[in-house]
């Protein structure tokens, strides 16, 4: 089947990322098994192939607003699902080093099947909750960069990831629309956990009129060792609120 991949070529030259026809045809792959194994599990809601362009790869790889991926080596991404923003960045940038942790172990399973079916080398898939796996040595402010695409408030997904970040690292927090408010609400939490709001970078995601931003949050000194709290009391009583 023939593909348009003029909104994705597009969308990257905008962003700065040039794609060799290799990344082009892993994207195409990512699709194709993305949408066949939608038929049998919930993983995308977004299944027209110029929509997954827009609202999945090119919003993945947007953080290239925010951050100097080339610079960067170890990621994580939490809250992966069907395994965004990681496997666009992945495929963009193969150099990374990624780990992407998701809930649930059929769509960890789906995530390790599309790296072998792409060829990545050094990435991985975990199964678990983000609060139990920040307390292990392994993970614990090892990686370079964090990212999250998901939808919990700022003050809740900085207990999340800010732990798995080193110092000197970078979570960025992928929002809709305004969050200005959520952030100064989310301030004394990420102070709490060793962060600082450096940046939030507003835009409009390419041939749409579909509002997104960025939340980068600097981390700054060692997350305290009582956080995250255990499993559930993040999101239930966030932090600072």
């Amino acid at each position: 089947m023939l593909y348009d991949l003029t909104i994705l070529e597009n969308g990257c030259a905008e962003l700065g990322i040039e794609l060799t026809q290799q990344q082009k045809d892993q994207y195409i792959q990512y699709y194709e098994y993305l949408i066949e194994k939608n038929k049998v599990m919930n993983l995308t809601g977004i299944t027209e192939f110029q929509e997954v362009l827009t609202k999945h790869f090119l919003d993945s790889l947007s953080c290239v607003k925010a951050v100097d991926m080339t610079k960067v080596k170890t990621i994580i991404d939490i809250g992966t699902g069907a395994g965004f923003p990681g496997i666009p960045l992945k495929i963009a940038f193969p150099h990374l080093e990624a780990c992407l942790l998701d809930s649930l172990k059929k769509r960890v399973n789906f995530l390790e099947e599309t790296f072998t079916l792409l060829g990545f080398t050094n990435i991985k898939a975990i199964h678990g909750r983000a609060e139990e796996y920040a307390r292990n040595k392994e993970y614990r402010e090892k990686y370079d960069l964090c990212v999250s695409r998901a939808v919990s408030n700022l003050a809740t997904l900085s207990e999340y990831c800010l732990p798995y970040v080193k110092t000197g690292g970078t979570f960025i927090s992928y929002k809709s629309g305004t969050v200005q408010e959520e952030a100064d609400q989310a301030q004394k939490a990420i102070k709490i956990l060793g962060g600082k709001l450096t940046s939030i970078t507003y835009f409009d995601l390419p041939d749409s009129e579909i509002s997104r931003s960025l939340v980068t949050i600097t981390k700054q000194t060692p997350t305290p060792k009582p956080y995250p709290r255990k499993a559930g009391t993040p999101l239930k009583t966030p932090l600072g609120q």
